[in-house]
């Protein structure tokens, strides 16, 4: 859903095994494909939502001139640039899914100091996420 003002920030990744991603980020994270364009092994480009938010990944892929800019977490040290922060309703039971799910958890659920309560954890490869129930939209 957009803002009022017309724009919103949706977080793109990549991955090796796309395909077989976009299933384990619906069945641990509950997301849901809105679209997938693939040829054979290679996602081009697919969009997941989860509520009013959005992620859009693909495959990874080098030699090309937007795969070259991007590296994956494994290629260094496990670290990421940047990670999607997604508000959830029930913490608890996402923390739950995710984990039984094999996410590597991170940073245990917790209450956080600034309100809500959240966790951290990795997908299988690599990509760090932040679940929790700390809304920056509320009033």
């Amino acid at each position: 859903m957009p803002t009022p003002a017309g724009s919103t920030i949706i977080p793109c990744l990549r991955y090796d095994d796309a395909l077989r991603m976009i299933d384990w980020l619906r069945d641990a994270f509950g997301f849901q494909a809105q679209a997938v364009y693939a040829d054979g092994d290679t996602v081009h480009h697919a969009q997941l939502v989860f509520g009013s938010g959005m992620l859009m990944l693909g495959s990874t892929q080098r030699g090309s001139e937007w795969g070259d800019l991007i590296t994956q977490p494994r290629d260094i040290g496990g670290r990421t640039t940047q990670s999607p922060c997604v508000v959830v309703t029930d913490p608890d039971a996402h923390y739950a899914r995710a984990k039984a799910a094999g996410a590597e958890i991170v940073q245990d659920i917790a209450d956080q100091p600034y309100g809500g309560r959240g966790y951290s954890c990795r997908d299988p490869e690599g990509h760090l996420w932040w679940f929790g129930s700390y809304d920056p939209w509320a009033k």
